[in-house]
Formats: structure tokens, C-alpha cells, sequence
């Protein structure tokens, strides 16, 4: 079955009934084989897991124990864990139920036993489920059951058949039961063996794999005249008669015939013919032509299949195709959301946010370096000199650098206003590229400047004034302004609203969660929409630390974080590794380093050659250098047989100071690069100055952009002008491109060359191909 997990499963002892969930030490013997990992890293992980250790702080503050493993295997292991588990809890709510009717035989047992899915224990269970009332339980009800088994059994009887038929009949003619001749009596018993057959797991089994390998998905429109009330655009027309193996379907395409499904648009079914499905069946229950029940037994199939088996199947792989679909969907969602969160900060500017608007006039607020509000303004685009104005003086007067437009309606207009302004600016100076701006996603502005989070920040302000607020933040530090609001709000998926809500949102905390452990929290600026998202931290103690924080002044260490209520020893293991302190007493308290391993930086630091007034990083780098000259030396020397292992002084560096190697390995790359955020590593922000607009663009043109939406089919880049241009993936590279997301991310700045412009419909083709600068 294409449903089903083909790795080993574990083997439970049936004669332990007391024991409600599998040992950590049997889980791991299933995942080590599963995942081909080590059993004891499996082992010592799930230790960790169950102690109630986040899946951050494992990944970088254990990693001796787990052997290094990464977010994404950690992950892995909890979810599988937890699957395994659910499966264990199943099968022993199967069989009590079961047992309970008194039909648990060994056999059954040890089916249920050797189950690997949930879905094979629910076709064991299914012969035995409590259900409304069917033709083959009133067939029962009539006693026609020990016919039906005749039928099964398809005894080899010469003679004449009707006879035959007439006479085994004869015994189960009961005018009050409704029985009253032999084709009756037949038809009956015929419903109860096409329930056994369609009930039978193995059968189930076998037609389920046909269905996934040889069904055909289909889909039929409506008539024109719905067509024209229910889809005028043609936004579905590839669809209106649409037929795909269901072995060749990608996900978008399921998702987009589920909504016009839904939007009473299109009939879609999964179709198998009989015939196809025929020979998986009669494999179990195969007709004897020798039997005078042969007949029968075929027609029965036949009904089998068609009324009960075929549409439980269709039903199936709709569930098994939405579920694959909405994965990759939700999938693809993460990844883009987790690229967008961790675009570079903007640190150290002043930033003029613009939040674009026609009638209601453009909101202009400026915020300092550090995103605390100053003033706010507001121009209209019709009274455009005066507007000019407005922004020249605010300009000039605070020496603003950057500007963030919003990216909404009348965005451009906007974005020309600013231009002028700048290009002004510059004129009189003499100097040329001192002032930028950036065309900024606003998606989910509003929905921040509506919440309570933001009424809380700036009660005195309205909400456009917020909202312009969080535009120009978002320059600064995409990730600290991003955690404020849904991440289902910022813009950055496919056919969200169509997958599973609580499945979606589960997988966006998880990335929040993520990135906000990568790149650390200063915990004296930090809101608490962002120390929420901190290992251990929950909403309540988030807003405890902020609190204590405008009560007793700035955090001067990590260990001042004790005294906040709530913020208990437990807690303070989880997060303290992931709060920093910039301006700290102890220089530790500013870098990734726990504060368990404080004593062992030390000892390293006392370790290191020259001067204690150096810089550590300094210091570090002669280390390093070093030893790597002792053991170059050491290699000519000796001669290249008896080369000396570098590793093994690191090893050994590593023994003194009572860590392992890769605790060694981060305590010296914090120590080098104290105030490590890992997001400064990516290209910065494009700073546009001019305004290009589609009309500028020409074949072949060679431009800068930014990625700003990542699909099955290709990326969305901003090149500057009114509309994203799409990279289809077949232009993404000079190879074959399967993945998307192997070749761009959300924020990467591309080149791009200019295949087509479409001004009638404001579309413009890219390609990433032969796109050097």
C-alpha cells in the first residue's frame, strides 16, 4: 500500500496489557532504523524531549548528547514519536473494543500486532465497528448469514444449478422475516458476502495500492450559464474538463480543483474501473467455475466494489491527495515565511515609513535607530508640492537615510513622490546615492495596528499611525516586528486558506519559534510579542521580563533574569542562552554561550597567547594559527606517514576545559564575533534611489531584485516597478530545477534578465538564466 510505512515495526509484547504506551527504548530501535540514525542518539534525544526540552536548546546546547543533530532531525524525531505512539495507544483501543465483543482471536491479534499505520489497524477494526443499519445486517437480522458463507466457500456441487440454488435456499424461507423465495434468500446473503469483501482488510489493502497507482482524477464543469455566475473570469478553465492519473498530480492542482469544488464550480471524482480492480480481489475470493454458486459470488464482488469498496477508496485518495498537497503547501508557506523573518536587519538608521493611500493621504512617521516612534505626518499625492515639501523638511531636518513605502495601494504614486523628493535632495547637495528607499511588504500592517499588542504600544496613536509604525520597522528588524502578527498575515503563501488551519499554524509557530532562537533576542529592547517565541519563555513571562525591565531599569546580566517572577531555574536554562545583553558587565552575557559553560570560556580565554587587553577575537585567531603551525611543523618533520592529527589538540583543549567538541567549537566562534547575529551574513536591503517603470523595461535588460514570493511554479521578484515579475521555474537556472526552494529564498536579492513585458496585463516575464551583471 502506498499508505503504508514499509520499514520494520516494533514488536509488542501482546501479553503485557498493563503497559498503555511504548518505552523510549523501543521507539528508538524503530526510528534508528527508520531515520538510519544511531539507536542511542535516537535514545538520549528522546530523553531530552520528554524531560520538556525545547527543540532550540537541544539542537545547540546538547549537542554532545544527541551526537549534533539539527532542528530538523530533532523535529523529525518528535513527530515520529509521537505518530508511533498514537499507533501503540490505537492498536490497544482496538483490541480491548474488539475483545470486548468476544471476537479477538489470536490470529486478529497478531495482525493488529504487526500493524505499521493507523490506517491498516482501522481496516482490521472495521468488520467489528458499531454502524448504522446496512442491507447485509438486515440480511443478518434475516439469518441469511450461513448462505453467504456457502457462497464463500463455493463448494464444487454437480447437478443442475438451479436445483442447487433452490435447495440450499429452501432452509432460510421465512415469510415473517421477509423471505419468501430463493432469489431473496440469495439476494440477501449476496449483501452480506459483498460487505465481508469490501470489509476485508487484505482486500482493502490491495485495491487501496491499485487506486494509488492506476486511478484517474476527473473533473467536469458545470454548465455555461453557472459557469458565467459562478466563475465570469475563467480563473478555473484549465480545470472544465480535466482527467490526470492521480500518480502525475501536483500539489497546487489538487488544491485549486478542491477550491473550485467547494465553490460549486467543478464535479471532481477519482475514478477505477471494475476491471482493473478485479484481479486484487479475486485473488483473496477466488470463484470457482465449478461451483454453482460461481455467479453469485461475482455479482456480489461486482456490488461490492461499486456501492461500498470504490467510494470508501475514492473518499481515501481525496483525503491521502489534500493531505500530501497541503504538506507541500504548508511546507513551502514555512520555508518562505522563515526566509522573510530572517532577512538582514537595517541596523543603526533612521527610518521615514510611508503608508500609501489615496483618499485618506499617505501616513509618514519616523522612527530612530532604534524603531522608538518620533513624529508622524500626513501628505496627500493630489497636492503634490505641498507634500514635496513636507518630506523634503523632514528629511533634511532629522538626516534620514532610508525611506520604507509600503507596498499597497497607490505604492508607486508614492514611490515617484519620494524620487522627486530625493532627487531634489541630492541636486542640491552635489552628492548622489546618500538617500534610499525600499518598497516594504506591508501584509499584515493593519492587522497589528488593530490588535491590542499595538493598542498597548502606542495607546495615544490611531491605528494607520501603527500600522505606518510597523512598515518602517520592518526595515529595521524584519523578525523582531514580523512576530507581532499572524503569521498567516504576511503575505508569503499558496492557497493558504485552503490547507488545514491548525496544521498550518502549528508549522508557522514552529518557525517563528526557530528563527527567534537563531538569531538571538536582546532581551533590554525585546518586546514581549518576541520574548514569547523565546526556548522556555511563555506569554506570561515574557510580559513579567518586560515589566521588571521599565521597573528596575536595563538588564545588566543574565543572572539578574532570576529575579522576574515566574522566571523559575527551569526557565532560566531553557532561554538564557538565547538572551542577550549588549551592554552587560560580563561580555559573555552578549554572546550564545550558556551560562553553564561560562566557567569553560574562561578557562579558554586563560588559555590564549598574548595580551589580556586584546580583543578575545585577536587573541583566538593567534591560537589558531598557532597550532596549526606547530603541527605543520610537526608534519615536515616527521615526514607525511606520521602526520600529526590537528584534531586531536583541539580534542584535547577541548578535555582541559570540560567541554565537548562541539561546545568548543561555538564557544570559539562566539568569542570571535561577540553580538553574533547570524541574519548580518545575508546581502542587505536593496536602496533604490529612481523610480523604473514598466514602460523603461526592454528585452534583455539585466536588473537587480528581490524575491518576494516562492511557488511550485517559480518566484515572484520585485524589480522596482508596478508589478512582481515571475521567474517560471524552468528559467530559475541553467539546470533542471525540481524544487523552487533549492534555488531561491524569500528576501534573496537575484539578478534577472527581462524576457517579456505584458503592459495590457501588467505581467512581466524573468529569467535567472545568463542574468550575470
Amino acid at each position: 500500500m502506498t499508505t503504508e510505512d514499509k520499514h520494520e515495526t516494533v514488536t509488542i509484547d501482546s501479553a503485557k496489557p498493563e503497559e498503555t504506551t511504548l518505552s523510549p527504548q523501543e521507539i528508538a530501535a524503530q526510528l534508528s532504523s527508520e531515520l538510519n540514525l544511531q539507536r542511542g542518539q535516537v535514545e538520549r534525544t528522546l530523553g531530552l524531549l520528554d524531560e520538556g526540552n525545547t527543540i532550540p536548546f537541544i539542537a545547540r546546547y546538547r549537542k554532545e548528547v544527541t551526537g549534533s543533530f539539527d532542528e530538523v532531525q530533532i523535529q523529525t524525531i518528535a513527530d515520529r514519536a509521537a505518530s508511533l505512539r498514537a499507533l501503540y495507544e490505537r492498536k490497544q483501543d482496538v483490541r480491548r473494543l474488539i475483545d470486548g465483543q468476544g471476537k479477538l482471536t489470536p490470529e486478529l491479534a497478531t495482525a493488529i500486532e504487526e500493524a505499521t499505520t493507523l490506517q491498516a489497524v482501522e481496516d482490521l477494526y472495521l468488520p467489528y465497528r458499531q454502524k448504522r443499519k446496512t442491507r447485509a445486517s438486515v440480511a443478518r437480522e434475516k439469518g441469511l448469514a450461513p448462505l453467504a458463507e456457502i457462497i464463500l466457500q463455493q463448494p464444487e456441487i454437480s447437478g443442475d444449478v438451479e436445483a442447487i440454488l433452490e435447495e440450499h435456499a429452501a432452509p432460510f424461507l421465512n415469510a415473517e422475516k421477509g423471505v419468501d423465495t430463493s432469489l431473496e434468500a440469495f439476494a440477501g446473503a449476496a449483501d452480506i458476502v459483498a460487505e465481508m469483501i469490501a470489509e476485508d482488510a487484505s482486500v482493502r489493502g490491495d485495491v487501496r495500492a491499485a487506486y494509488f497507482k492506476q486511478s484517474s482524477l476527473k473533473a467536469k464543469a458545470l454548465d455555461e450559464e453557472e459557469l458565467k455566475a459562478k466563475d465570469p473570469q475563467g480563473v478555473y478553465q484549465l480545470y472544465y474538463d480535466f482527467n490526470e492519473d492521480v500518480t502525475k498530480l501536483v500539489p497546487h492542482r489538487v488544491l485549486a480543483l478542491n477550491r473550485a469544488e467547494r465553490e460549486g464550480i467543478l464535479r471532481v471524482g477519482v475514478n477505477l474501473a471494475y476491471e482493473q480492480a478485479k484481479g486484487e480481489i479475486t485473488r483473496h475470493y477466488p470463484a470457482r467455475a465449478t461451483s454453482p454458486f460461481q455467479r453469485t459470488l461475482e455479482e456480489a464482488m461486482e456490488d461490492g466494489y461499486k456501492r461500498l469498496l470504490a467510494p470508501a477508496m475514492e473518499r481515501e485518495v481525496r483525503v491521502e491527495l489534500t493531505k500530501k498537497a497541503e504538506e507541500h503547501a504548508i511546507h513551502i508557506f514555512a520555508a518562505n515565511l522563515r526566509n522573510l523573518l530572517l532577512q538582514p536587519p537595517l541596523r543603526g538608521k533612521m527610518v521615514l515609513g510611508l503608508d500609501p493611500g489615496y483618499r485618506t493621504g499617505c501616513k509618514v512617521t519616523l522612527v530612530d535607530e532604534t524603531g522608538k516612534y518620533l513624529l508622524s505626518d500626513t501628505v496627500y499625492l493630489h497636492q503634490e508640492e505641498k507634500a514635496k515639501r513636507v518630506l523634503h523638511d523632514m528629511l533634511v531636518k532629522h538626516q534620514v537615510k532610508v525611506v520604507a513605502i509600503g507596498n499597497g495601494t497607490a505604492s508607486r504614486e508614492t514611490e515617484q513622490l519620494v524620487a522627486s523628493v530625493i532627487g531634489t535632495i541630492e541636486e542640491e547637495r552635489g552628492q548622489h546615492g546618500e538617500i534610499g528607499y525600499v518598497l516594504v511588504n506591508e501584509a499584515g500592517a493593519s492587522v497589528y495596528s488593530a490588535s491590542e499588542a499595538a493598542r498597548e504600544e502606542f495607546p495615544t496613536l490611531d491605528a494607520t499611525q501603527r500600522g505606518t509604525i510597523s512598515i518602517a520597522r520592518r526595515l529595521q528588524d524584519p523578525l523582531a516586528e514580523l512576530v507581532k502578527i499572524d503569521p498567516k498575515a504576511v503575505g508569503v503563501g499558496l492557497y493558504q486558506h485552503d490547507v488545514d488551519q491548525k496544521e498550518l499554524a502549528e508549522m508557522l509557530d514552529r518557525v517563528v519559534v526557530s528563527c527567534v532562537n537563531f538569531a538571538g533576542v536582546e532581551v533590554n529592547s525585546a518586546s514581549s510579542a518576541l520574548l514569547k517565541h523565546v526556548s522556555g519563555i511563555n506569554t506570561r513571562v515574557a510580559n513579567a521580563i518586560v515589566k521588571h525591565r521599565e521597573a528596575h531599569g536595563p538588564f545588566k546580566s543574565r543572572d539578574e533574569l532570576k529575579k522576574v517572577s515566574g522566571l523559575g531555574p527551569a526557565t532560566f536554562v531553557q532561554a538564557a542562552g538565547f538572551l542577550k545583553i549588549g551592554n552587560a558587565v560580563d561580555s559573555l552575557d552578549n554572546t550564545f554561550i550558556h551560562p553553564e559553560s561560562y566557567e569553560a570560556a574562561r578557562a579558554l580565554l586563560n588559555m590564549l597567547p598574548g595580551d589580556q587587553k586584546q580583543k578575545p577575537s585577536e587573541r583566538i585567531a593567534q591560537f589558531k594559527q598557532l597550532i596549526k603551525l606547530q603541527h605543520s611543523f610537526g608534519r615536515s618533520s616527521r615526514g607525511r606517514g606520521e602526520a600529526s592529527d590537528e584534531t586531536e589538540a583541539w580534542k584535547n583543549i577541548a578535555k582541559q576545559i570540560g567541554v565537548g567538541m562541539p561546545t568548543l567549537h561555538d564557544i570559539l566562534e562566539n568569542l570571535e564575533k561577540p553580538g553574533l547575529d547570524p541574519r548580518d551574513a545575508l546581502p542587505a536591503p536593496i536602496l533604490r534611489h529612481d523610480v523604473l517603470k514598466m514602460e523603461d523595461l526592454q528585452p534583455g535588460m539585466i536588473l537587480q531584485g528581490t524575491v518576494r514570493n516562492v511557488v511550485d511554479f517559480g518566484a515572484f521578484v520585485d524589480i522596482g516597478v508596478k508589478q512582481d515579475g515571475l521567474v517560471h521555474i524552468s528559467e530559475l537556472a541553467e539546470r533542471f530545477v525540481k524544487d523552487p526552494l533549492t534555488v531561491v529564498a524569500v528576501g534573496q536579492v537575484v539578478s534577472v534578465r527581462v524576457l517579456s513585458i505584458d503592459l495590457k496585463r501588467n505581467r512581466v516575464q524573468l529569467s535567472m538564466r545568463n542574468a550575470k551583471q
